[in-house]
């Protein structure tokens, strides 16, 4: 039955199993009951630590897994059942250099892709063109790929995933190694891609990336779903408040202790800078911080003082603390 989601899974578990040199069988649970349930045209991030299961989860939604147990389908379709279908109707883009021929040029390399789609010539050839023009290579089409730079390869990957014009498409660390024009590019296409009505399940490890483009996020851990939210929704819950941070032209080695005891400060990050002093308080949303900051150290000595919302990566290190202690 259809449920309406884009992406959906149920208690979906796997487990990877080996034997030691010594005989001793091995166990290591990359996924634990997790459930997602993806609507149509919504780009999902999914973060969390490495050999936390992000990739895992990817490679069984795009049928290159089979799972231990549970269920998971893609546009209505069993991953496993029907696993053809499944293919016809997702792109995969993955992050780094896997998956493209270095002596083949980049259009060569398309129109290979397109064949094991069972598109013919003709069609691999027009499709080749279009999404090599999407993407910005169409002046290095006929170029070999070993004479890429990184962020040109990637752009390939993105071409290739978007080859079959699918409705679900998968991006796993897209933008890893990338440098920053490249990877504003590629940051710039997916907004297009969800306004074309495309369904993207990003995982990735930039937090900005994430807050930027994503409309929910799933932070899993071990395997198991730990938060699931709007990027705002998760700073938040799991922000601490508000971030005042300050600069002190000459350090005090007692300041941060005595600003930790102050009513509503939940937490107090203190680095050097050669000289000077680096301070970052976590605290009760409205508490007057700076204030007791001045006070405390001299308003003479303060640099400067700013107090900010927390950002995702801030909210996002809280939770997996949070979650590590428990």
């Amino acid at each position: 039955m259809d449920s309406g989601f884009a992406i959906e899974c149920e208690d979906l578990r796997r487990v990877f199993r080996s034997r030691r040199l010594t005989g001793q069988r091995e166990e290591v649970v990359a996924l634990d009951s997790l459930s997602l349930q993806v609507h149509p045209g919504e780009v999902y991030g999914v973060l969390g630590p490495n050999g936390a299961g992000k990739t895992t989860a990817i490679r069984i939604f795009s049928t290159l897994l089979i799972p231990t147990a549970g269920a998971a389908r893609v546009m209505g379709h069993d991953v496993v059942g029907a696993a053809g279908d499944v293919r016809r109707r997702i792109g995969l883009i993955l992050g780094g250099e896997r998956g493209l021929y270095e002596r083949l040029t980049g259009r060569q390399n398309i129109e290979y892709f397109a064949s094991l789609y069972l598109m013919n010539p003709r069609q691999g050839a027009e499709r080749a063109d279009a999404v090599l023009e999407e993407v910005g290579l169409t002046h290095a089409r006929d170029r070999k790929v070993e004479q890429y730079s990184r962020g040109m390869r990637q752009r390939l990957h993105v071409a290739r995933g978007l080859l079959p014009d699918p409705d679900v498409i998968f991006m796993d660390e897209p933008t890893i190694g990338l440098d920053p024009e490249a990877a504003q590019d590629f940051r710039r296409l997916v907004p297009e891609l969800r306004d074309r009505g495309k369904t993207i399940l990003l995982t990735t490890h930039y937090m900005l990336e994430a807050d930027l483009l994503c409309e929910r996020i799933a932070v899993i851990d071990h395997g198991r779903l730990v938060a699931l939210d709007t990027p705002e929704g998760l700073k938040q819950r799991f922000g601490q408040g508000q971030v005042t941070e300050a600069t002190l032209r000459h350090a005090d080695p007692d300041l941060a202790e005595r600003l930790r005891a102050l009513r509503g400060v939940n937490a107090v990050e203190s680095e050097m800078e050669g000289a000077a002093q680096r301070l970052r308080l976590y605290s009760d949303v409205g508490r007057d911080v700076a204030s007791a900051l001045r006070n405390m150290a001299g308003a003479d000595t303060i640099q400067g003082v700013v107090t900010r919302e927390p950002t995702l990566e801030e909210a996002y290190l809280s939770l997996i603390r949070e979650t590590a202690g428990n």
